[in-house]
């Protein structure tokens, strides 16, 4: 069988075709490796790069490869945070003729890291505490859209920082299915399956000593559990008022907003003698504020990062002495020319590490607010990114070395 590569754009096979396909993945050469972290796989995965994109190259059987292909675009088509698709490439032999495995490749996840690699430092309970929130609304989003996991863990999920919080991507579908609409069995088979893999991941840690030694591991296995439910009620649970009451329909949507989902589809019903209204969210989309921030300025960013990034940008439209005549729109893109370009740019590319832009500007406005905190008045942006590239940056950079594997 000849070699197969089957793509969606077009640029992708040709850049492809120059990586060593008849070589088993385990032994590429390195000139064609890239030296990031790598979790926890049952399979042989490789990162590699392929013109000027960094790849995630995964080893296994023809049918799961195409299989889980097909789900991760349609995760795509659906907005779930999940690893882009590429190819799946076929038709592999090595230098004497012999089949070689199928392989799956995915674009590598810019600025994302597997669990393990941030234990290389002994994470603390409240950023574990952040984790499960993470996964938690993974796990949700997934639901609501009729994807059933079917091997949640924290090995088949990639983090990535979100102002503060982390956002968490799935990586690894070659269980999953999709469905029109999950069942409460179906739903609770997956939480069971997290609990049970996330508790053992954690043991696992703590017996290698990467544990923090107030973490329990049972008990973090069963936390993604009350997270899960907790976010699942509230974005689900019908909700009745007194008729007449409709700003409490209005106050339910802003809370729904609050927590970054928007109300697509609703359903409202009066009683049969008027007295009470019922109100069924029926659709909900993830991303409210992601959605907003990209309406208004052109910036595509984490969910968290949006909701800070809008608070900034509120409070700078407010100063603006045409605040009340300019369109917000007009308002948002004169924000990002004038401070957040280049505030990020103040920022040396050397220094930024595995940050994006919405994440640095982010941790410039924490570090204003510190700054300004300690001297007990307000100090200006400049002033604070200036301290932030003197005196934070560097040790940040020196921990973050220190703490990479070798």
């Amino acid at each position: 069988m000849a070699l197969q590569i089957s793509a969606t754009n077009p640029e992708h096979p040709a850049l492809l075709l120059a990586l060593p396909w008849q070589v088993p993945l385990e032994e590429w050469p390195e000139e064609y490796l890239v030296p990031l972290p790598r979790g926890i796989s049952r399979h042989v995965v490789r990162y590699a790069r392929a013109g000027d994109e960094v790849i995630a190259v995964k080893e296994l059987a023809e049918r799961p490869a195409l299989r889980e292909y097909e789900l991760l675009r349609d995760l795509d088509r659906l907005g779930i945070p999940a690893v882009d698709p590429l190819a799946v490439v076929t038709g592999r032999v090595d230098a004497a003729g012999e089949p070689l495995e199928p392989v799956l490749v995915t674009r590598h996840l810019g600025g994302s890291m597997p669990y393990r690699s941030m234990f290389e430092t002994t994470m603390r309970p409240a950023t574990m505490h952040r984790l499960m929130d993470a996964l938690a609304v993974l796990l949700v989003r997934l639901h609501l859209t009729g994807f059933a996991w079917g091997d949640c863990s924290l090995s088949n999920t990639l983090f990535r920082r979100d102002a503060g919080a982390f956002a968490a991507y799935l990586v690894d579908a070659e269980t999953g299915d999709l469905h029109p609409r999950l069942s409460d069995g179906q739903r609770d088979y997956d939480l069971d399956l997290a609990r049970v893999n996330i508790s053992g991941e954690l043991l696992d840690l703590e017996a290698s000593g990467a544990l923090h030694p107030s973490v329990d591991p049972i008990e973090f296995g069963q936390e993604i559990c009350a997270r899960y439910h907790g976010l699942w009620r509230e974005l689900t649970r019908t909700s009745v008022y007194p008729a007449g009451k409709y700003h409490y329909i209005e106050r339910r949507i802003r809370r729904l907003n609050d927590l970054g989902f928007d109300v697509a589809e609703m359903q409202i019903e009066s009683s049969s003698n008027g007295d009470t209204v019922t109100f069924v969210p029926k659709v909900v989309d993830a991303g409210h504020h992601q959605r907003q921030l990209l309406r208004l300025t052109g910036l595509d960013t984490e969910e968290n990062q949006a909701r800070r990034l809008l608070s900034d940008l509120e409070s700078w439209m407010a100063t603006q002495e045409d605040s009340t005549e300019a369109r917000p729109e007009v308002l948002a893109h004169r924000w990002v020319r004038q401070v957040f370009r280049p505030t990020v740019r103040a920022v040396p590319v050397e220094l930024r590490g595995s940050m994006d832009q919405a994440e640095i500007y982010h941790q410039l406005l924490e570090h204003r607010w510190y700054l300004s905190e300690r001297a007990q008045h307000d100090i200006g942006l400049d002033t604070a990114v200036k301290d932030y590239i003197e005196n934070i940056l560097p040790r940040a950079r020196e921990t973050l070395e220190s703490a990479e594997p070798e």
